[in-house]
Protein backbone atom coordinates (compact mmCIF):
# COMPACT_ATOMS: atom_id res chain seq x y z
CA UNK A 1 0.00 0.00 0.00
CA UNK A 2 1.63 3.55 -0.82
CA UNK A 3 -0.33 5.65 0.58
CA UNK A 4 -1.25 5.22 4.46
CA UNK A 5 -2.38 6.99 7.05
CA UNK A 6 -0.66 5.09 9.82
CA UNK A 7 2.67 3.43 8.77
CA UNK A 8 2.28 1.11 12.16
CA UNK A 9 -1.05 -0.63 10.28
CA UNK A 10 1.24 -1.75 7.77
CA UNK A 11 3.63 -3.53 10.13
CA UNK A 12 6.46 -3.23 7.59
CA UNK A 13 9.31 -5.20 8.34
CA UNK A 14 12.79 -2.56 8.46
CA UNK A 15 13.54 -3.04 5.13
CA UNK A 16 10.03 -2.76 3.97
CA UNK A 17 9.71 0.47 5.39
CA UNK A 18 12.56 1.64 3.96
CA UNK A 19 11.50 0.83 0.37
CA UNK A 20 7.78 2.27 1.63
CA UNK A 21 9.49 5.68 2.23
CA UNK A 22 12.06 5.58 -1.05
CA UNK A 23 8.33 5.37 -3.25
CA UNK A 24 6.80 8.03 -1.52
CA UNK A 25 9.39 9.91 -2.14
CA UNK A 26 10.21 9.12 -5.87
CA UNK A 27 6.41 10.36 -6.07
CA UNK A 28 6.84 13.38 -4.15
CA UNK A 29 9.44 14.50 -6.01
CA UNK A 30 7.88 13.43 -9.50
CA UNK A 31 4.95 15.83 -8.04
CA UNK A 32 7.54 18.92 -8.04
CA UNK A 33 9.64 18.59 -10.52
CA UNK A 34 7.14 17.04 -13.31
CA UNK A 35 9.37 14.47 -14.57
CA UNK A 36 13.39 13.42 -13.41
CA UNK A 37 15.35 10.42 -14.61
CA UNK A 38 16.48 7.58 -12.61
CA UNK A 39 20.04 8.41 -12.24
CA UNK A 40 18.67 12.00 -10.75
CA UNK A 41 16.11 10.20 -8.65
CA UNK A 42 18.89 8.15 -7.25
CA UNK A 43 20.99 10.58 -5.99
CA UNK A 44 17.93 12.54 -4.65
CA UNK A 45 16.49 9.86 -2.45
CA UNK A 46 20.39 8.56 -1.71
CA UNK A 47 20.48 4.83 -3.34
CA UNK A 48 22.22 3.61 -6.27
CA UNK A 49 20.76 3.71 -9.64
CA UNK A 50 19.85 -0.01 -10.29
CA UNK A 51 17.97 -0.02 -7.03
CA UNK A 52 15.96 3.59 -8.23
CA UNK A 53 15.23 1.79 -11.25
CA UNK A 54 13.67 -1.15 -9.56
CA UNK A 55 11.35 0.98 -7.39
CA UNK A 56 10.37 2.45 -10.70
CA UNK A 57 9.37 -0.26 -12.18
CA UNK A 58 7.67 -1.61 -9.11
CA UNK A 59 5.60 1.85 -8.99
CA UNK A 60 4.84 1.76 -12.96
CA UNK A 61 3.86 -1.90 -12.26
CA UNK A 62 1.32 -0.29 -9.71
CA UNK A 63 0.28 2.32 -12.42
CA UNK A 64 1.63 5.23 -10.94
CA UNK A 65 4.76 6.53 -12.53
CA UNK A 66 5.56 5.77 -16.73
CA UNK A 67 8.51 6.78 -18.71
CA UNK A 68 8.33 9.65 -20.73
CA UNK A 69 10.89 10.16 -23.07
CA UNK A 70 14.60 11.57 -23.42
CA UNK A 71 16.31 13.95 -21.62
CA UNK A 72 19.34 15.97 -22.31
CA UNK A 73 23.04 14.25 -21.68
CA UNK A 74 25.77 15.49 -21.31
CA UNK A 75 27.66 12.78 -23.39
CA UNK A 76 26.60 9.31 -24.25
CA UNK A 77 22.68 7.45 -23.84
CA UNK A 78 20.34 10.14 -23.53
CA UNK A 79 18.75 9.25 -19.87
CA UNK A 80 15.25 7.92 -20.13
CA UNK A 81 12.56 10.03 -18.19
CA UNK A 82 9.56 9.35 -15.54
CA UNK A 83 6.95 11.36 -14.42
CA UNK A 84 3.44 10.72 -12.73
CA UNK A 85 0.92 8.67 -14.93
CA UNK A 86 -2.19 10.88 -15.49
CA UNK A 87 -4.33 8.59 -13.75
CA UNK A 88 -2.13 7.56 -11.02
CA UNK A 89 -3.78 10.02 -8.42
CA UNK A 90 -6.58 11.91 -8.10
CA UNK A 91 -8.28 13.93 -5.42
CA UNK A 92 -11.40 15.60 -4.51
CA UNK A 93 -11.00 19.22 -3.56
CA UNK A 94 -14.11 21.20 -2.00
CA UNK A 95 -14.32 25.31 -1.03
CA UNK A 96 -17.58 26.15 1.08
CA UNK A 97 -18.27 29.53 0.47
CA UNK A 98 -21.51 31.36 2.91
CA UNK A 99 -24.13 29.60 1.48
CA UNK A 100 -22.92 27.37 -1.54
CA UNK A 101 -20.00 24.67 -2.32
CA UNK A 102 -18.22 24.00 -5.28
CA UNK A 103 -15.96 20.98 -6.04
CA UNK A 104 -13.65 19.77 -8.66
CA UNK A 105 -11.66 16.22 -8.96
CA UNK A 106 -7.88 17.18 -9.88
CA UNK A 107 -4.80 14.82 -11.54
CA UNK A 108 -1.25 14.27 -9.67
CA UNK A 109 -0.45 17.24 -12.39
CA UNK A 110 -2.67 19.67 -10.74
CA UNK A 111 -4.99 19.65 -13.66
CA UNK A 112 -8.67 19.62 -13.38
CA UNK A 113 -10.08 16.15 -15.02
CA UNK A 114 -14.40 17.25 -13.78
CA UNK A 115 -16.21 20.46 -14.46
CA UNK A 116 -16.68 22.55 -11.79
CA UNK A 117 -19.62 21.05 -9.66
CA UNK A 118 -21.56 24.05 -6.88
CA UNK A 119 -24.30 22.88 -5.15
CA UNK A 120 -26.11 24.81 -1.44
CA UNK A 121 -24.93 24.06 2.17
CA UNK A 122 -23.41 26.05 4.81
CA UNK A 123 -20.89 25.01 7.50
CA UNK A 124 -24.04 25.34 9.83
CA UNK A 125 -26.03 22.70 7.39
CA UNK A 126 -26.40 19.39 9.13
CA UNK A 127 -26.19 17.51 6.14
CA UNK A 128 -22.95 19.18 5.05
CA UNK A 129 -21.09 15.72 4.94
CA UNK A 130 -23.90 13.62 3.12
CA UNK A 131 -24.28 16.45 0.67
CA UNK A 132 -20.18 16.40 -0.05
CA UNK A 133 -20.24 13.13 -0.56
CA UNK A 134 -23.68 12.89 -2.88
CA UNK A 135 -21.92 15.30 -5.11
CA UNK A 136 -18.25 13.65 -5.26
CA UNK A 137 -20.03 10.46 -6.36
CA UNK A 138 -21.87 12.42 -9.08
CA UNK A 139 -18.74 13.97 -10.24
CA UNK A 140 -17.28 10.59 -10.51
CA UNK A 141 -19.70 8.62 -12.22
CA UNK A 142 -20.38 11.57 -14.66
CA UNK A 143 -16.64 11.49 -15.80
CA UNK A 144 -16.40 8.17 -15.30
CA UNK A 145 -13.35 8.21 -12.65
CA UNK A 146 -11.81 5.28 -11.21
CA UNK A 147 -12.67 5.75 -8.05
CA UNK A 148 -9.62 2.86 -6.68
CA UNK A 149 -7.71 5.91 -8.06
CA UNK A 150 -8.76 8.65 -5.62
CA UNK A 151 -7.19 8.72 -2.66
CA UNK A 152 -7.44 12.02 -0.47
CA UNK A 153 -10.43 14.58 0.01
CA UNK A 154 -10.10 18.00 0.79
CA UNK A 155 -12.23 20.38 2.35
CA UNK A 156 -11.43 24.67 3.09
CA UNK A 157 -14.39 26.21 4.80
CA UNK A 158 -15.07 29.49 6.58
CA UNK A 159 -14.63 29.74 10.62
CA UNK A 160 -12.34 28.80 13.09
CA UNK A 161 -10.42 25.25 12.14
CA UNK A 162 -8.06 23.32 13.81
CA UNK A 163 -5.94 22.15 10.93
CA UNK A 164 -4.63 19.43 12.89
CA UNK A 165 -7.72 17.76 13.91
CA UNK A 166 -10.06 19.11 11.24
CA UNK A 167 -12.00 20.79 13.92
CA UNK A 168 -14.36 23.61 13.02
CA UNK A 169 -15.45 25.33 16.04
CA UNK A 170 -17.36 27.58 14.41
CA UNK A 171 -20.10 25.53 13.40
CA UNK A 172 -22.93 26.14 15.74
CA UNK A 173 -24.57 22.10 16.47
CA UNK A 174 -21.16 20.83 18.14
CA UNK A 175 -22.37 17.84 17.36
CA UNK A 176 -20.94 18.45 13.85
CA UNK A 177 -17.90 20.58 14.92
CA UNK A 178 -15.72 17.14 14.29
CA UNK A 179 -15.65 17.67 10.15
CA UNK A 180 -12.34 15.85 9.24
CA UNK A 181 -13.66 12.84 11.70
CA UNK A 182 -17.26 12.81 9.93
CA UNK A 183 -15.54 13.17 6.42
CA UNK A 184 -13.39 9.95 7.04
CA UNK A 185 -15.83 7.89 8.34
CA UNK A 186 -18.26 8.50 5.34
CA UNK A 187 -15.25 8.53 2.38
CA UNK A 188 -12.85 6.18 3.66
CA UNK A 189 -10.18 7.60 2.47
CA UNK A 190 -7.47 10.50 3.85
CA UNK A 191 -9.16 14.06 4.33
CA UNK A 192 -7.63 17.40 5.23
CA UNK A 193 -9.71 20.37 6.44
CA UNK A 194 -8.09 23.91 6.83
CA UNK A 195 -9.54 27.34 6.36
CA UNK A 196 -10.91 28.73 3.45
CA UNK A 197 -8.62 32.07 3.26
CA UNK A 198 -5.49 30.00 4.22
CA UNK A 199 -5.73 27.79 1.66
CA UNK A 200 -6.60 30.53 -1.46
CA UNK A 201 -3.51 31.84 0.35
CA UNK A 202 -1.33 28.33 -0.36
CA UNK A 203 -3.12 28.16 -3.90
CA UNK A 204 -1.67 31.80 -4.59
CA UNK A 205 1.61 31.23 -3.32
CA UNK A 206 2.15 27.50 -5.23
CA UNK A 207 0.60 28.67 -8.47
CA UNK A 208 -0.61 32.06 -8.31
CA UNK A 209 0.48 35.87 -7.61
CA UNK A 210 2.06 35.11 -4.76
CA UNK A 211 4.69 32.93 -6.03
CA UNK A 212 8.64 33.05 -5.58
CA UNK A 213 7.59 35.47 -2.46
CA UNK A 214 8.79 34.92 0.68
CA UNK A 215 6.10 37.32 2.84
CA UNK A 216 2.72 37.56 1.34
CA UNK A 217 -0.54 38.47 2.42
CA UNK A 218 -3.63 37.32 0.54
CA UNK A 219 -7.24 38.51 0.97
CA UNK A 220 -10.01 36.54 0.21
CA UNK A 221 -12.72 39.49 -0.42
CA UNK A 222 -16.51 38.32 -0.25
CA UNK A 223 -19.23 38.33 1.72
CA UNK A 224 -16.34 37.75 4.89
CA UNK A 225 -12.72 39.25 4.52
CA UNK A 226 -10.78 36.17 5.10
CA UNK A 227 -6.86 36.58 5.12
CA UNK A 228 -4.45 34.01 4.27
CA UNK A 229 -0.60 34.71 5.74
CA UNK A 230 2.66 33.41 4.15
CA UNK A 231 5.31 34.15 6.29
CA UNK A 232 9.33 33.10 5.72
CA UNK A 233 7.97 30.82 2.89
CA UNK A 234 5.45 28.85 4.89
CA UNK A 235 1.65 29.08 5.47
CA UNK A 236 1.04 30.68 8.56
CA UNK A 237 -1.69 28.86 11.09
CA UNK A 238 -0.99 30.31 14.04
CA UNK A 239 -0.73 28.44 17.71
CA UNK A 240 -4.22 27.46 17.38
CA UNK A 241 -4.58 27.22 13.80
CA UNK A 242 -7.17 30.60 13.87
CA UNK A 243 -4.26 33.14 12.29
CA UNK A 244 -5.99 35.51 9.84
CA UNK A 245 -9.26 36.30 11.33
CA UNK A 246 -9.12 39.95 9.88
CA UNK A 247 -12.97 40.04 9.23
CA UNK A 248 -13.58 40.05 12.50
CA UNK A 249 -11.29 42.75 13.56
CA UNK A 250 -13.11 45.59 15.15
CA UNK A 251 -12.51 48.74 13.54
CA UNK A 252 -16.04 50.49 14.15
CA UNK A 253 -17.08 51.35 18.12
CA UNK A 254 -20.46 50.48 18.50
CA UNK A 255 -21.00 49.50 14.65
CA UNK A 256 -23.19 47.19 13.13
CA UNK A 257 -23.90 43.99 14.73
CA UNK A 258 -21.80 41.17 12.79
CA UNK A 259 -22.63 37.55 12.50
CA UNK A 260 -19.98 36.55 14.77
CA UNK A 261 -22.08 38.16 17.29
CA UNK A 262 -19.68 41.31 17.53
CA UNK A 263 -19.98 45.23 16.85
CA UNK A 264 -18.30 47.01 14.07
CA UNK A 265 -16.04 43.96 12.65
CA UNK A 266 -14.39 44.84 9.29
CA UNK A 267 -16.89 42.61 7.75
CA UNK A 268 -19.37 45.09 8.80
CA UNK A 269 -17.83 48.13 6.92
CA UNK A 270 -15.58 46.60 3.98
CA UNK A 271 -17.45 43.52 2.93
CA UNK A 272 -19.33 42.25 -0.70
CA UNK A 273 -22.67 43.13 1.62
CA UNK A 274 -21.85 46.32 2.73
CA UNK A 275 -21.48 47.10 -0.88
CA UNK A 276 -24.68 45.59 -2.38
CA UNK A 277 -26.34 46.99 0.93
CA UNK A 278 -25.13 50.25 0.01
CA UNK A 279 -26.02 49.67 -3.33
CA UNK A 280 -29.79 49.57 -2.67
CA UNK A 281 -29.91 51.81 0.01
CA UNK A 282 -28.86 54.50 -3.05
CA UNK A 283 -31.41 52.50 -5.39
CA UNK A 284 -34.36 53.61 -2.83
CA UNK A 285 -33.14 56.99 -2.73
CA UNK A 286 -33.62 57.48 -6.24
CA UNK A 287 -29.86 58.11 -6.81
CA UNK A 288 -29.03 58.73 -10.41
CA UNK A 289 -27.15 55.96 -11.40
CA UNK A 290 -27.94 53.21 -13.67
CA UNK A 291 -28.52 50.71 -11.00
CA UNK A 292 -31.37 52.59 -9.98
CA UNK A 293 -32.40 52.45 -13.59
CA UNK A 294 -32.19 48.53 -13.53
CA UNK A 295 -32.98 47.44 -10.19
CA UNK A 296 -35.29 49.82 -8.41
CA UNK A 297 -38.09 47.30 -8.21
CA UNK A 298 -36.15 44.18 -8.05
CA UNK A 299 -32.97 45.08 -5.20
CA UNK A 300 -33.45 41.48 -4.08
CA UNK A 301 -31.79 40.78 -7.33
CA UNK A 302 -29.00 43.36 -7.00
CA UNK A 303 -25.18 41.26 -7.01
CA UNK A 304 -21.68 43.28 -6.22
CA UNK A 305 -21.00 42.13 -9.72
CA UNK A 306 -24.06 44.34 -11.01
CA UNK A 307 -22.31 47.24 -8.96
CA UNK A 308 -18.77 46.59 -10.88
CA UNK A 309 -20.11 46.15 -14.24
CA UNK A 310 -21.29 49.56 -13.75
CA UNK A 311 -18.40 51.00 -12.22
CA UNK A 312 -16.73 49.61 -15.23
CA UNK A 313 -19.30 51.15 -17.94
CA UNK A 314 -18.63 54.54 -15.80
CA UNK A 315 -21.50 54.67 -13.49
CA UNK A 316 -20.35 57.32 -10.96
CA UNK A 317 -22.36 55.84 -8.03
CA UNK A 318 -21.01 52.63 -8.22
CA UNK A 319 -17.43 53.63 -8.37
CA UNK A 320 -17.97 55.92 -5.53
CA UNK A 321 -19.29 52.76 -3.76
CA UNK A 322 -16.36 50.72 -4.64
CA UNK A 323 -13.95 53.77 -3.84
CA UNK A 324 -15.12 53.75 -0.11
CA UNK A 325 -15.31 50.07 0.37
CA UNK A 326 -11.79 49.94 -0.72
CA UNK A 327 -10.81 52.47 1.73
CA UNK A 328 -12.26 50.73 4.36
CA UNK A 329 -10.32 47.53 3.54
CA UNK A 330 -7.54 49.85 3.14
CA UNK A 331 -7.73 50.68 6.99
CA UNK A 332 -8.18 47.21 7.80
CA UNK A 333 -5.42 46.03 6.03
CA UNK A 334 -2.90 48.41 7.11
CA UNK A 335 -2.78 47.21 10.71
CA UNK A 336 -1.79 43.57 9.17
CA UNK A 337 1.16 45.62 7.22
CA UNK A 338 2.47 47.21 9.82
CA UNK A 339 2.85 43.92 12.12
CA UNK A 340 3.71 41.50 9.18
CA UNK A 341 5.88 43.54 6.39
CA UNK A 342 4.79 41.71 3.42
CA UNK A 343 6.23 42.01 0.15
CA UNK A 344 3.18 41.41 -1.76
CA UNK A 345 -0.63 41.72 -1.20
CA UNK A 346 -3.04 39.49 -3.32
CA UNK A 347 -6.68 40.46 -3.45
CA UNK A 348 -8.83 37.75 -4.54
CA UNK A 349 -12.43 37.08 -4.27
CA UNK A 350 -15.74 38.72 -6.35
CA UNK A 351 -14.87 42.54 -5.13
CA UNK A 352 -11.41 41.69 -6.70
CA UNK A 353 -12.97 41.84 -10.09
CA UNK A 354 -13.54 45.70 -9.62
CA UNK A 355 -9.40 45.97 -10.58
CA UNK A 356 -8.33 49.37 -10.21
CA UNK A 357 -11.65 50.80 -8.81
CA UNK A 358 -10.33 49.18 -5.74
CA UNK A 359 -6.77 48.88 -5.75
CA UNK A 360 -6.16 53.17 -6.50
CA UNK A 361 -8.17 53.58 -2.66
CA UNK A 362 -6.96 50.46 -1.54
CA UNK A 363 -3.22 51.89 -2.15
CA UNK A 364 -4.21 55.36 -1.10
CA UNK A 365 -5.45 54.62 2.30
CA UNK A 366 -2.63 52.13 3.19
CA UNK A 367 -0.13 54.88 2.50
CA UNK A 368 -2.36 56.88 4.48
CA UNK A 369 -2.27 54.94 7.47
CA UNK A 370 1.50 52.94 7.15
CA UNK A 371 4.76 54.10 7.76
CA UNK A 372 6.18 55.29 4.20
CA UNK A 373 9.09 52.43 4.30
CA UNK A 374 6.66 49.61 4.98
CA UNK A 375 3.76 51.02 2.49
CA UNK A 376 6.35 51.76 -0.37
CA UNK A 377 7.77 47.80 -0.64
CA UNK A 378 4.61 46.39 -0.57
CA UNK A 379 3.30 45.30 -4.05
CA UNK A 380 -0.34 45.03 -4.19
CA UNK A 381 -2.06 42.84 -7.13
CA UNK A 382 -5.20 41.22 -8.24
CA UNK A 383 -5.53 37.45 -8.25
CA UNK A 384 -5.64 35.68 -12.08
CA UNK A 385 -7.14 33.01 -10.77
CA UNK A 386 -9.05 33.45 -6.88
CA UNK A 387 -12.15 31.22 -8.30
CA UNK A 388 -9.85 28.08 -8.60
CA UNK A 389 -6.71 29.57 -5.67
CA UNK A 390 -8.81 27.77 -3.07
CA UNK A 391 -9.11 24.84 -4.57
CA UNK A 392 -5.56 24.39 -6.24
CA UNK A 393 -4.21 25.21 -2.63
CA UNK A 394 -6.43 22.07 -1.28
CA UNK A 395 -5.16 20.23 -3.76
CA UNK A 396 -1.51 20.92 -3.49
CA UNK A 397 -1.50 20.66 0.67
CA UNK A 398 -3.01 17.38 -0.38
CA UNK A 399 -0.17 15.71 -2.57
CA UNK A 400 2.05 17.36 -0.34
CA UNK A 401 0.44 14.90 2.53
CA UNK A 402 -0.02 11.92 0.38
CA UNK A 403 3.99 12.12 -0.91
CA UNK A 404 5.26 12.58 2.29
CA UNK A 405 7.24 10.57 3.61
CA UNK A 406 5.77 10.74 7.23
CA UNK A 407 2.65 12.27 7.52
CA UNK A 408 0.92 13.04 11.08
CA UNK A 409 -0.01 9.63 12.22
CA UNK A 410 2.94 7.67 11.04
Amino acid sequence: MIFSEDIKELKLSGNELKKYRQKKKILQLLYQHDSLSGSVLSKKIGVSLPTALALLSELSDLKFVEACGTGKSSGGRKPVMFRLLNESVYIIACELLRFKAKMIVYNSHNEPVTAMRYFETSIDDNQLVEKIYDNAQDLIKEFEIDENRIFAVGLSMPGLVDETSGINYTIKNKEYIYVKQRLESKFDKYVYVNNDARMQAYGEYIFGKARGHSNAVIINWNLGIGMGMILNKKLYNGSTGFAGELSHSKFVDEGELCICGKRGCLETIASSYVLVNNAIKGIEENVVSQLTLNFKNKTDQLQPEDVIKAAKSGDEFSISLLHDLGKALGKGLSVAVQLLNPEIIVLGGVVSQANQFILAPVEYTLNKFCLDKISSNVKIVISENWEQSGLLGLTAMLFKELFSEMNRKN
